[in-house]
């Protein structure tokens, strides 16, 4: 187990842009699996397209920006232990008033894009989702930041967003899927009429 660990660290190090859009895949396909198995008891009716859109949108985008967001982050260089306290308050507050209610609000979009489900429905599940997930998210991430970037190795701090996102994707999966079935019962219910 050592040495896997030692070829993945090596790996963020030479190749991060892989490394971290890999990560990012499997663990947004891991989340959707174990939302749709644990959470809601699919059983042998796994939505297998679901997981690949999961999977698909954390290695094609969430990680190829998660990634390029940090070496921008990184960039910035401290003079005194207490300017990199005060730095680091600041680099949180920027990942989550920046980043996160852009990545949010992106996240909803495109699933429904990837979907079928067009500009229109991306807009009706943004405006139903996005609230409510963005506080959740602030609720997970600012103390999960706040340790990443006071204690954490640059090099690590995706690995470490990353074992917390296992339990959020989960979360984001599950969300995802029941604002979708909320969708198809209101589309249902229009074509009634």
């Amino acid at each position: 187990m050592a040495s896997v660990l030692r070829l993945y660290n090596a790996a963020l190090i030479r190749r991060p842009m892989l490394a971290q859009s890999a990560t990012a895949a499997f663990l947004f396909g891991a989340g959707d699996v174990i939302a749709q198995q644990v959470i809601e008891r699919q059983g042998r009716n796994h939505d297998f397209m679901r997981t690949a859109r999961l999977t698909f949108y954390g290695g094609a985008f969430f990680g190829p920006a998660l990634t390029k967001w940090y070496q921008l982050l990184n960039r910035i260089k401290f003079s005194s232990p207490t300017k990199a306290v005060i730095y680091r308050v600041w680099i949180v507050w920027l990942d989550q008033a920046i980043l996160t209610p852009v990545a949010v609000g992106f996240f909803f979009g495109t699933m429904s894009i990837l979907e079928g489900k067009g500009i229109s429905g991306a807009q009706d599940r943004i405006s139903t989702a996005y609230t409510p997930t963005l506080i959740r998210n602030w609720g997970v991430f600012i103390p999960t930041q706040i340790i990443n970037f006071a204690i954490v190795p640059h090099h690590l701090r995706f690995v470490v967003v990353s074992v917390v996102s296992l339990f959020w994707n989960t979360y984001l999966s599950a969300v995802n899927a029941s604002s979708q079935h909320q969708e198809a019962i209101e589309s249902d219910k229009g074509t009634e009429k």
